[in-house]
């Protein structure tokens, strides 16, 4: 899928960690992105959208829910494609997380440890599927 075409819907809820993800995205060409800052405000996002996002790129700890589990609720409404969750846990526990998402069918491409290694984002990003 063509970066000029991607829609992602970022959710961080950290201002500055939002902002600067976005500036990192819009860099590298991709310019169709909707921040928020909460599950809440993302879930809007989505259901005004007339079609799915293809990628939600989500920060595990929001205050109004987990990330993972506002992927899977996203994924159940047919709201986005794709997700990679950002999280600063332990990688144990986001190996535990990527395992229950995969067995549960959540289309989770990848878990990523902040500080976000911006090759390994952008590795997981290019894995997005055209024509969904």
């Amino acid at each position: 899928m063509s970066r000029h075409t991607l829609r992602i819907l970022l959710v961080e809820d950290h201002p500055f960690q939002l902002i600067a993800l976005q500036i990192l995205l819009n860099n590298h060409g991709f310019y169709r992105v909707t921040p928020a800052l909460t599950a809440s405000e993302a879930l809007a996002a989505m259901e005004r959208s007339d079609i799915p996002y293809d990628l939600l790129l989500c920060d595990q700890r929001l205050p109004d829910m987990s990330g993972i589990e506002l992927i899977e609720q996203a994924s159940r409404q047919c709201l986005v494609r794709e997700a990679v969750l950002l999280s600063g846990l332990e990688p144990s526990q986001l190996r535990d997380i990527e395992t229950q998402a995969i067995r549960n069918g959540i289309p989770l491409l990848g878990c990523l440890i902040k500080p976000l290694n911006t090759l390994e984002l952008f590795r997981l990003i290019s894995s997005v599927p055209g024509d969904c």
